[in-house]
């Protein structure tokens, strides 16, 4: 059996950058979509379990547009994680 790993950057940003430690990392991911990339994150580290748990509001983004878990990851895409942000 073969993985098909992709190269991917993700970035993180405000509460979910400061839990994870970096603001941004490239890997290499089997996931195939953003929701399937969460899960194997939360599953690295403590930290990064708590910062991207499905309790939490986190808003995604694929190459800067706004997307759901269900968004197909492909070779060279840019992932973001963030909180919902609020403003006056």
């Amino acid at each position: 059996m073969t993985t098909n790993l992709k190269t991917i950057t993700v970035r993180y940003f405000a509460s979910i950058r400061e839990a994870m430690g970096t603001g941004s990392a490239t890997l290499q991911t089997a996931a195939a979509t953003v929701g399937a990339l969460r899960e194997e994150l939360m599953a690295q580290s403590g930290a990064a379990a708590a910062a991207l748990t499905h309790g939490k509001a986190v808003r995604m983004a694929l190459n800067q547009a706004m997307c759901d878990g269900d968004a197909e990851i492909r070779s060279g895409d840019e992932v973001a994680f963030f909180p919902p942000v609020t403003g006056g």
